[in-house]
């Protein structure tokens, strides 16, 4: 499909480049990109895949717009809290570019609707903010051919990549196997600085328009990390692991280590019956809580005496993982908040 006039002065500083040009513009004019998560990462991604003219882009992501979002997903603003972000985000995008097409999913990706949705693409960016979600992408990916270009975000340092790109190394290459399950924190557990998505998501857009330019050096085989404290880049070469063979979707909170945990209530279930007890951090509590007492985790650790109340426990963090490992560690006869303050305070 060609460029109309309109468009033509639109992406006119593409037509200047030699690079790029009339041609590589009407390349990515019908070119189909899924992007998976419209967080952190997928704010930018969908923001410069949307201003660079990609014919046809997914927006796939079934969570809601939280305050706490606004400091780094920049696509949102007070308004759009309790919204759904592909929603969202998509009517932003709609007003940023008029010629680009819109599929909205506004649900998560699983095993059952992954390898279907992902044929209906040309590349998959990884927006992701969990392991199993990024294992998932990738299987489905090497099952459907597709690239996948991934990106990952941790307090001030960020990774990206291309797997599976003309057949090349995938994530399963560079990580065979996932961390321990509450070993890697989350950003709502540990913080992230606001610019740091932004960064990376921008590289991970910029290698969604080289794929489809067929331009430049493809981070295919290549990880490239970045310290925005420091400064300082490197790229770690991988090579692809002919060992590993991906023939089908498995369970992937179970290949993760996520296991069922039978001691957790939901905070619409708390009565005066129950003893809530905040087992985070002195700041975390200072800038939001639920009540009740506060034992943070360390001296629970060294003591767990001091859960003597007569009343029913029950331990909460920020997402209920920290929550539940502390409880499982200690063998502790308490319950654990489910999804945590998080969860908690959407109701």
């Amino acid at each position: 499909m060609a460029l109309n006039s309109n468009e033509k002065i639109l992406y006119s500083r593409h037509l200047l480049l030699n690079e790029i040009g009339l041609e590589g513009q009407e390349k990515i004019k019908n070119a189909k990109v899924l992007v998976i998560g419209a967080g952190g990462l997928g704010c930018p991604i969908l923001q410069y895949l949307t201003a660079a003219g990609v014919g046809t882009i997914g927006v796939m992501d079934g969570d809601t717009v939280d305050v706490t979002n606004l400091q780094r997903q920049i696509l949102f603003t007070v308004d759009d809290i309790g919204k759904s972000k592909a929603r969202a985000a998509t009517n932003r995008m709609k007003q940023l570019n008029p010629y680009v097409k819109f599929k909205v999913i506004d649900s998560f990706l699983t095993i059952n609707n992954a390898v279907e949705l992902f044929n209906q693409y040309d590349i998959i960016v990884d927006g992701s903010d969990n392991f199993q979600t990024r294992y998932l992408c990738n299987d489905a990916a090497v099952l459907a051919n597709k690239p996948l270009v991934f990106g990952s975000i941790f307090k001030f340092e960020g990774q990206v990549s291309v797997f599976n790109y003309k057949n090349g190394p995938t994530y399963r290459c560079l990580y065979p196997t996932p961390p321990k399950q509450g070993s890697v924190p989350s950003c709502s557990e540990i913080g992230v600085l606001g610019v740091l998505p932004g960064i990376i998501g921008s590289y991970q857009a910029n290698e969604v328009i080289k794929i489809i330019c067929g331009i430049g050096d493809v981070l295919s085989g290549k990880l490239l990390t970045i310290n925005t404290l420091s400064n300082q880049n490197f790229v770690l070469g991988f090579e692809k692991n002919t060992s590993i063979k991906i023939t089908q979707l498995i369970d992937y909170d179970f290949f993760c280590g996520i296991e069922e945990f039978e001691n957790e209530i939901e905070f619409s279930e708390i009565t005066s019956a129950y003893q809530l007890v905040d087992i985070r951090t002195q700041l975390e509590r200072d800038i939001q809580n639920i009540g009740g007492i506060h034992i943070p985790e360390e001296t629970l650790r060294n003591n767990p005496n001091l859960l003597n109340s007569t009343k029913r426990i029950v331990l909460y963090c920020e997402t209920g993982n920290r929550s539940k490992q502390l409880i499982k560690d200690l063998n502790l006869t308490v319950s654990s908040l489910k999804g945590g303050i998080k969860k908690a305070s959407q109701l």
